[in-house]
C-alpha cells in the first residue's frame, strides 16, 4: 500500500509542534492588515518569565517553519511583535485583567500584545498563529483583540502514551489552550509507567504554562477513625506533595481510592463464601465518612502545599439515588472542588425502549440530571466546581478512534457548559480521560470556543475547517460533519457497546462456542481487561432494574445504529464528492470509514447474542440449522468488514489505538480476527452443525 504508516508513526506526528510550508503566497497582506517579513523581530523584556521566552522562540519557529519567514527573538529596541505583562507598562486591561487574559493591538508599525500574565502572553502568541493559519498568511488585521480563559484549569491525560509528555507534546498542549495534565499516581514517584521523577514533568510542562495534576490511584487502607491514620496518610499523600510541591493538586475518584468506609449501606461485594452482599462497595457509593476521609487528607496535603487543589470527583456515585449522593454533597468541606461529569447516568429513549448513559458518550449533548443536582448543591455551598465534558473531542463512544468529527454535536455541548457556568459556577473541566487530548479539528474549535468573550461556533468553525481542508471545499465538508453530527445523536451508550464491540472496533471477535480475547499488550496499562469479549448481558450492572428489559433494548439499539450507521454512510458519500481532494480530506474520510466499521460490528455483536440465545433455547432443529445459516452469513459479512478495515489503519496509524490498552485494532488485531472467524467458521460452527445432523438421524432412527 503506498504511504502506508507504520504502527506509532502518530506519535512523530504529535511531536511536530508546527506544520510545514502552509503560507499561500497568492494570499496578499489587504491594506488595513500588517503582514510579518524576514528578519522580524520579536520583543521581549530581558527577565521575561520562561513561558513567554519559550512561546516568543516558539512563534519565531511557526513563522520559520509555517510561513517561510526568518524571525528572532531580542530583548531591547524596537520590536514587529511585542510582547509584555501589563503590570510592567501600568496598563488596565478591564475584565481581561484575569488569568491567561490578553489584548493584542495591530496597526501598521506592528503588533503589541499586553497580557495579565505570562500564560496570557503565551496564549496570545499562540492565538496570533491560530489567525494566521485561518488566512495561510502571516497577516494580522489591524484593530483589537482582547480574550481571557473561560475554564481553567483545563486537565487532560495524554494521547501520545499512557502519561508520557514528550516536550513537544507539551507544546502541542499548549497550543490547544490547555492548562493542565493529568499523571496516574500509583505511588509517591510511581506512575502507570513506573518510578518516575515528577518534578521533571512539572518542571518541563511549567515552561509551556501547564500544571501537573495527580490522578489519585494511591491504597486507601486506613479509616480516618483509626488511630494511626494521620500518619499512614501522611507517609502517602503528604509525602506526595512533599516530594513534589509543584503539584497543583491531586484528582481524587471512589473506584481508584475507595477506603474503608464504616457506612452500614455499603460493604464488600461479597461474603467471604462467595454470596453477594447486596451491598455496594465504599468506591461506588457516596458514603457518610467521605467527608472524614477527605479532611484527613487535606491535613496531610496541605501541611506541604497549602493551595493544593483537592478535586473529589463523584462519577462513580452517580449510580446510587440522587438523596444518597446530594445528603454527601451537604457535608464536604467547602475549601476542596467538586468534579461531576457533565453527561452520564441519564435515562435516554431508544426507540421504544428506555436506556441509561452509563459512560462518558457525546450521543448526548448534556448537561445529564445527575450533573444538574449535584452542580446545585455546589452552587449553593459555594463549592468549586468541575466538570468532566471530554470536549477535547474523545469521548469512550469509540475506544480507538483519535476523534469524534461531530463538531455540531459538540458544540450544543459547549452551549450546555456555557449555560452552567453562567448558572452554577462551572470553572474547570477535565477531559479525554484515559484516551488523552489528540490534536484535531475538534480541539482546535473547543479553543475557541472556551474563550472569552464568545464567538459564534459555527464562525469559528468555518475558519477552521476552511484552513484545514481548502476553501474550495468547504461546503461540501460542513454538509458531511452535520450528517456526522446527527448520527452520533443514535449512538446508545452502554456498557455492552461501550466496553464490547466499540471498545476495540471491527476487531472485536463474533463468539459463538468459546469467548476467545483478542491478544493485549503485556505492557500497556489495561491491555485487554476492560473489553468483553462476548455479549455483555448484564450491560447496565445494577441499574438492570431501572431501563427496559435487555430483550427489548438490544434489538431497538439495532435500530438506532442502524440509523447511525445510514447517516454516517450519506456523510462519507458526500466527503467523496469533495472538488478538491487532498492527504487531510483522506484522512477524515478514513477516521469516519473506522468509525463506520466500528458501528457495523456493534450491530453484528447484537445480531450473534440473539442468534446465540435462540439457538440455545430454540427446541425447534430446522430453526437451529437456519439459525446456524445466519451466523455462518453474519460472520462472514464481518469478515469482509474486518478486512475492509485493514487498508484505513494501515493508512492512518492513529486508529486502533488508545494509550490505556495499546493497539487493539490495528491490522496485526484486524488479521486475528480473520483467523478467529475462520475457526469459529470451520470448527465450532461445523461442531454445532453436525449436532444438528446426529439429532436428526437418531429421530429418523426412531421412527
Amino acid at each position: 500500500m503506498v504511504n502506508a504508516q507504520k504502527n506509532y508513526d502518530f506519535q512523530k506526528e504529535l511531536l511536530t509542534v508546527h506544520e510545514k510550508n502552509i503560507r499561500n503566497f497568492d494570499r496578499k497582506p489587504k491594506a488595513d492588515e500588517f503582514c510579518v517579513v524576514d528578519d522580524a523581530k520579536i520583543l521581549i523584556a530581558s527577565d521575561a518569565p520562561e513561558v513567554i521566552s519559550v512561546a516568543a522562540e516558539d512563534f519565531c519557529d511557526y513563522l520559520s517553519v509555517s510561513m517561510g519567514v526568518k524571525a528572532s527573538v531580542v530583548t531591547e529596541g524596537k520590536g514587529d511583535i511585542t510582547v509584555r505583562l501589563a503590570k510592567d507598562v501600568g496598563v488596565d486591561l478591564g475584565e481581561f485583567a484575569a488569568y491567561k487574559g490578553f489584548r493584542i493591538e495591530t496597526d501598521k508599525d506592528g503588533i503589541v500584545i499586553t497580557a495579565h500574565d505570562d500564560r496570557g502572553a503565551g496564549q496570545a502568541l499562540y492565538y496570533i498563529e491560530d489567525l494566521m493559519y485561518f488566512e495561510h498568511a502571516p497577516v494580522l488585521s489591524y484593530g483589537k483583540i482582547e480574550k481571557r480563559a473561560m475554564y481553567t484549569p483545563q486537565m487532560v491525560h495524554s494521547a501520545y502514551d499512557i502519561d508520557d509528555f514528550p516536550n513537544e507534546y507539551l507544546a502541542r498542549i499548549a497550543h490547544e489552550g490547555r492548562d493542565a495534565v493529568l499523571l496516574f499516581t500509583k505511588g509517591v514517584g510511581i506512575s502507570a509507567r513506573g518510578e518516575e521523577d515528577f518534578n521533571d514533568l512539572i518542571r518541563r510542562a511549567a515552561r509551556y504554562g501547564i500544571d501537573v495534576y495527580a490522578y489519585s490511584k494511591l491504597k486507601s487502607e486506613k479509616h480516618p477513625d483509626d488511630p494511626d491514620a494521620e500518619a499512614y496518610y501522611d507517609s502517602t499523600y503528604g509525602e506526595l506533595f512533599r516530594r513534589f510541591p509543584g503539584l497543583k493538586g491531586v484528582t481524587l475518584v471512589g473506584e481508584s481510592i475507595g477506603f474503608p468506609s464504616k457506612d452500614p449501606n455499603s460493604g464488600p461485594w461479597n461474603h467471604p463464601d462467595g454470596l453477594p452482599t447486596g451491598k455496594t462497595h465504599p468506591g461506588f457509593y457516596p458514603c457518610y465518612d467521605y467527608p472524614e476521609w477527605v479532611n484527613c487528607l487535606k491535613r496531610s496535603i496541605r501541611k506541604y502545599k497549602p493551595d493544593a487543589d483537592i478535586v473529589l470527583w463523584t462519577y462513580n456515585f452517580g449510580w446510587c439515588s440522587k438523596e444518597d449522593r446530594l445528603k454527601l454533597l451537604e457535608s464536604l468541606p467547602t475549601d476542596i472542588t467538586l468534579n461531576v461529569t457533565f453527561e452520564m447516568f441519564e435515562f435516554l429513549p431508544c426507540g421504544n425502549s428506555l436506556i441509561k448513559s452509563s459512560d462518558y458518550s457525546l450521543g448526548f449533548a448534556g448537561p445529564g440530571a445527575y450533573f444538574t443536582s449535584e452542580a446545585e448543591v455546589a452552587k449553593r455551598r459555594g463549592i468549586r466546581l468541575y466538570s468532566m465534558t471530554n470536549t477535547g473531542g474523545r469521548t469512550w463512544d469509540f475506544g480507538v478512534a483519535p476523534y469524534e468529527p461531530m463538531p455540531y454535536q459538540w458544540m450544543a455541548r459547549y452551549a450546555a457548559m456555557s449555560k452552567a457556568q453562567k448558572a452554577y459556577g462551572l470553572t474547570g473541566i477535565m477531559e479525554c480521560h484515559h484516551f488523552g487530548l489528540y490534536p484535531s479539528i475538534i480541539s482546535k474549535l473547543s479553543k475557541h470556543a472556551f474563550m472569552l468573550p464568545e464567538e459564534p461556533y459555527e464562525e469559528i468553525l468555518a475558519k477552521i475547517l476552511k484552513a484545514e481542508y481548502g476553501e474550495e471545499n468547504l461546503e461540501t465538508v460542513d454538509a458531511a460533519l452535520r450528517d456526522f453530527s446527527e448520527a452520533i445523536k443514535f449512538y446508545t451508550a452502554t456498557n455492552s457497546d461501550q466496553y464490547g464491540a466499540l471498545r476495540v472496533g471491527p476487531a472485536h471477535p463474533l463468539n459463538v462456542v468459546q469467548s476467545i480475547k483478542i491478544p493485549a499488550d503485556p505492557d500497556s496499562m489495561f491491555g485487554n481487561r476492560i473489553w468483553y469479549p462476548k455479549y455483555l448481558v448484564n450491560n447496565n450492572g445494577h441499574w438492570m432494574s431501572t431501563v427496559s428489559p435487555l430483550a427489548i433494548r438490544i434489538r431497538e439499539e439495532a435500530k438506532s445504529f442502524a440509523k447511525m450507521q445510514e447517516l454516517m454512510e450519506k456523510g462519507i458519500a458526500t466527503l467523496k464528492q469533495a472538488p478538491a481532494p487532498n492527504g487531510k480530506l483522506s484522512r477524515l474520510l478514513g477516521l469516519a470509514q473506522f468509525i463506520t466499521n466500528s458501528v457495523k460490528t456493534a450491530i453484528a455483536a447484537k445480531e450473534m447474542h440473539l442468534l446465540d440465545v435462540e439457538l440455545q433455547f430454540t427446541p425447534d432443529i430446522n430453526r437451529q440449522e437456519e439459525i446456524l445459516n445466519e451466523m455462518e452469513a453474519l460472520l462472514r459479512k464481518e469478515r469482509k468488514n474486518a478486512e475492509d478495515t485493514i487498508p484505513l489503519v494501515e493508512a492512518d496509524s492513529a486508529l486502533g489505538y488508545e494509550p490505556s490498552m495499546h493497539y487493539l485494532c490495528d491490522k496485526e488485531h484486524l488479521e486475528w480476527k480473520l483467523r478467529h472467524t475462520d475457526y469459529v467458521l470451520s470448527i465450532e460452527l461445523s461442531e454445532l452443525r453436525s449436532a444438528v445432523e446426529v439429532h436428526k438421524a437418531f429421530i429418523a432412527q426412531q421412527k
